[in-house]
């Protein structure tokens, strides 16, 4: 998720933090000392409110975006220099990048004039950092440049647990890089899809709409671009459980979310097509062809292959 042009993307929940000042109590002591790390609970929709943050000792707080950076970004920024920096990885991870897409509006054809172009991937980090003090980061931003990748195994997890935002990298029409392992992975992406694309994508849904529907009550209108993502969601996980194939692109529906982004359909049309979304969305799931669960057997292999692969000078 990305913020206007000129903003900072939105960091998704999941991602790893650190904080970038110490943060004080009300006595004025440190409360939470410059440095610390923790995990992203709760994202929010736009930069003028804050994250919900856990950070290792468990303790969780609220953080704005100045106040935090991603690990990866912390890491080159603080610890960056041969040997430390060498050991980390840092921005070399950057060269280990297996696959890179277009996703988002310009994926999907729904941009205008002003979109980014977003882009998001995997990383194949070298096997020596895995067994290192450092360890591997799950993902790494360069945020000026609106991308995103994930460490292999982290991908891989999400992708099986039908990640909506993952599957989409695998069917993403527009490839820019690809190795011989990126394209094996985009091969093999089938495999990843189950029958667990209608709780996943419905639940997210269905709790991201309760949300906006106590915007509707208090403030009169949601946040109009969220919601046609939301249908856009809706639908596509429709055509998964009918086809078992992600769509990215909107095609037909483009004017109709395009309606939707710019607040000319009413709510209470907006909500029936919700509704409608989701019957077509249930009785999908009633009689789709897809597995109950996704091929965990063969994404290990794949994984493990993947990781004797890494010990190589070259990356595969």
């Amino acid at each position: 998720m990305t913020g206007p042009r000129g903003e900072l993307p939105i960091l998704p929940v999941g991602t790893q933090v650190v904080t970038t000042t110490d943060l004080r109590g009300d006595a004025g002591g440190v409360r939470v000392p410059r440095g610390a790390l923790g995990t992203i609970l709760k994202a929010p929709n736009d930069l003028q409110h804050p994250y919900w943050v856990r950070l290792v000792d468990g303790a969780e707080l609220s953080l704005r975006r100045d106040q935090l950076a991603t690990l990866a970004r912390y890491q080159d920024r603080e610890l960056a220099g041969p040997p430390l920096g060498a050991q980390l990885g840092g921005s070399a991870l950057f060269e280990r990048v297996i696959l890179r897409v277009v996703v988002g509006s310009r994926a999907y054809g729904l941009e205008h004039a002003g979109s980014d172009t977003d882009r998001r991937g995997v990383f194949l980090p070298p096997a020596e950092l895995h067994w290192s003090l450092f360890g591997v980061p799950e993902q790494i931003d360069d945020e000026p440049a609106q991308e995103t990748y994930w460490e292999l195994q982290k991908f891989v997890v999400m992708a099986l647990k039908a990640n909506p935002n993952v599957l989409e990298c695998l069917w993403s029409p527009q490839v820019e890089h690809s190795t011989a392992l990126g394209r094996e992975l985009l091969a093999m992406r089938s495999c990843f899809l189950s029958q667990l694309v209608f709780q996943t994508y419905s639940g997210y849904v269905a709790s991201q709409f309760r949300k906006i529907e106590a915007d509707v009550r208090q403030h009169g209108a949601p946040k109009w671009k969220h919601v046609m993502h939301l249908l856009r969601l809706l639908a596509a996980g429709v055509h998964v459980l009918t086809t078992g194939e992600v769509p990215v692109a909107v095609g037909p529906l483009r004017e109709r979310l395009l309606a939707v982004r710019d607040g000319v359909l009413p709510w209470a049309e907006v909500e029936a097509w919700r509704q409608q979304l989701h019957q077509q969305f249930t009785a999908a799931a009633a009689v789709t062809s897809l597995p109950v669960r996704p091929d965990y057997e063969r994404a290990d292999a794949f994984l493990r292959r993947a990781r004797r692969l890494a010990l190589e000078d070259t990356l595969p």
